[in-house]
């Protein structure tokens, strides 16, 4: 059965590029972002892992943590990052998982068989301090994931973890948020002393808190 929103990120130990890790102490207080390529040696996967390594620096000004994962085994990711680094430019600095036996494919639901039943989809599980999933998303192997658009879920999900808003269409970090509607106009009144704008009742918008 897949994961779902709010279900508990299933725990493991496996061999990493990085030595063995068991996955919640290795997330421990932090946030995590698990994703999957298809398979090493590939054109896509190599982009987007030069990109994940660039952007690594920006994860953790976020406290997160991030993870790869393939179905191949550490050797050959050792010897598939001498190309990333060829080829995109970075060194390849975070740990990827070998999951040869795809025990964590199966657990996280990553093969997906009417598209391969060999090889991993593109699932990213973005995962809380809780070690709950906070959110996921599944892109086909012909599709090279948008890390930006992470960086941004992430901000969201933290974000609307933290304070009573979510945040509306193409929102980025520093833009107006919109306050639940949960809250009440008087629990507002605590919560966003500095008042909002109120477009319809279910419709309030006010500036990003903790800024």
């Amino acid at each position: 059965m897949s994961l779902r929103l709010g279900d508990e990120a299933p725990d493991f130990t496996a061999e990493t590029t990085e030595g063995d890790v068991s996955f919640h102490q290795w997330v421990g207080d932090n946030w995590a972002v698990l994703f999957s390529h298809p398979k090493d040696f590939t054109p896509v996967c190599t982009t987007e892992l030069g990109e994940a390594s660039r952007l690594k620096p920006e994860f953790e000004k976020r406290g997160v943590k991030i993870i790869g994962l393939s179905v191949d085994p550490s050797d050959s990711h050792a010897k598939w990052a001498e190309d990333i680094k060829e080829t995109q430019g970075q060194t390849l600095n975070f740990p990827v998982i070998a999951d040869h036996d795809k025990k964590v494919a199966t657990l996280y639901d990553m093969i997906h068989p009417n598209v391969s039943e060999t090889f991993t989809v593109r699932s990213v599980f973005v995962i809380g301090p809780d070690k709950k999933v906070k959110a996921t998303l599944t892109y086909p192997a012909s599709s090279g994931r948008n890390f930006e658009e992470i960086l941004r879920l992430v901000d969201s999900c933290q974000l609307t973890a933290k304070y009573s808003v979510a945040t509306p269409v193409n929102w980025k970090q520093g833009e107006d948020c919109i306050i639940v509607p949960a809250l009440s106009d008087e629990q507002a009144k605590e919560k966003f002393p500095g008042g909002w704008k109120t477009l319809k009742p279910y419709l309030r918008i006010v500036p990003q808190p903790g800024k």
